[in-house]
């Protein structure tokens, strides 16, 4: 006899987000909050829990820029009872379309670590500014996730206390290297992502042994690159659902 399939329960706002469809058909709870860097302007979006929040997330974009993709999770984070900040990495209106201008506007912030972290930062304290938590998780998709691995191995955000990557770049820039202890940090990986190899995945792990660092890598078997993206050709609902209550997991012991 066979053994039935197993299916994994989806939580509610996870549940909601689905049930909308598509990005088309996605109306934002939230608002976008215009804010200045070093007299650069920047729009991110911010969406509050009702009633005192469990803590914030601050949510990194993936390499075209903050769209409704990140407004949804953010929304799905607020229904869970959490602040959320989607922070603009790029600049206001910079959202890029074609594929060789999301490779440029990603190179900008990787060969520039420094102006990285920073925008990253002035997210943070812009969404603490609009009255998000303190206590805050760094978590980003793609591109976003290698930056909120960035700030991991920074390690010197005051209130945030844990990071997570979804089908992000996994490999330590040259010059770098993981603080002891640190974490904890969620990496949730496709077992058929062509973009990240397995052995990316094992470099980390290894490095991160070496680090006593607290962490877990979740790789879920037949997840191509992007396999959260509502909507899209990547997505699989299995691996979603799996690692949106992974990453609701680690916000209920990080938090």
């Amino acid at each position: 006899m066979r053994t039935p399939p197993l299916v994994l329960p989806l939580t509610a706002a996870l549940a909601l987000a689905l049930a909308a469809g598509s990005a088309n058909a996605f109306t934002p709870a939230g608002q976008d909050i215009v804010y200045d860097v070093n007299g650069e302007t920047f729009e991110g979006y911010l969406a509050s829990a009702e009633g005192e929040a469990r803590g914030s997330v601050l949510i990194i974009h993936d390499w075209d820029g903050l769209d409704d993709y990140e407004r949804q999770r953010a929304d799905m984070l607020a229904e869970e009872g959490y602040d959320a900040f989607a922070v603009d990495l790029y600049g206001q209106g910079n959202r890029p379309q074609e594929i060789e201008k999301k490779r440029t506007e990603t190179a900008k912030l990787y060969e520039d670590r420094e102006r990285m972290r920073t925008l990253t930062l002035a997210g943070l304290a812009e969404a603490r500014a609009q009255g998000a938590a303190e206590a805050s998780v760094v978590m980003g998709y793609c591109f976003g996730g290698a930056v909120a691995l960035e700030m991991a191995r920074y390690g010197e955000a005051d209130g945030v206390q844990g990071f997570a990557s979804f089908h992000g770049g996994l490999a330590t820039p040259d010059g770098q290297q993981w603080p002891q202890g640190a974490g904890p940090i969620l990496i949730a990986h496709g077992g058929a992502d062509s973009a990240i190899p397995m052995s990316q995945v094992a470099t980390l792990a290894e490095e991160l042994e070496a680090a006593e660092a607290v962490y877990e890598i979740q790789v879920y078997s037949g997840a191509p690159h992007g396999f959260t993206v509502f909507d899209s050709d990547a997505y699989q609902e299995r691996a979603d659902a799996k690692s949106w209550a992974a990453f609701l997991e680690l916000l209920e012991e990080a938090l």
